[in-house]
């Protein structure tokens, strides 16, 4: 049985956007395939809610896996990573940039196939000068896919 969702979503308008690409562009330096973040759609006490936008152009569709497109599951990971680092770089300007340093407690629990909106939930755990650490949640159709505890570190 999965956990419960770490952020009661019935509160969450998933059609506002707090935060455009421009925005997200303004914090986090990842561009072209590797700009994984398209929106911030909440924001609460520590609770960050982000989206990605999948098309059937994204960059791995035609190899991840031929005639089945599955989103791989080191991108969806990728996609919290974005979100607690730009979390982390907008509240915290002096750490600098935010780097991928762990991943822990990761479970995949659901399939990603575009097109559609992946929306992850990143609850920040632990920020301190050198580092961060938030646990986070992708959703896909009202589903958990995957969960993970995702440290950052400034660099």
């Amino acid at each position: 049985m999965p956990p419960p969702f770490l952020y009661d979503l019935t509160t969450v308008d998933f059609n506002k956007t707090l935060i455009d690409v421009e925005g997200i562009r303004a914090i986090i330096p990842q561009r072209y395939e590797m700009e994984m973040l398209s929106s911030i759609v909440h924001e609460d006490e520590g609770i960050l809610i982000g989206m990605k936008e999948l098309t059937d152009q994204e960059f791995w569709v035609r190899g991840h896996i031929p005639g089945r497109p599955l989103m791989p599951g080191v991108l969806m990971i990728e996609c919290a990573a974005q979100l607690c680092a730009f979390y982390t770089m907008r509240k915290h300007p002096e750490m600098g940039f935010i780097g991928f340093a762990r991943c822990n407690d990761v479970i995949f629990r659901g399939t990603v196939i575009p097109p559609g909106r992946l929306y992850m939930i990143s609850k920040m755990m632990e920020i301190t000068r050198r580092r961060a650490v938030g646990k986070c949640q992708g959703i896909y159709n009202g589903t958990l896919v995957f969960e993970a505890t995702i440290t950052g570190m400034s660099i």
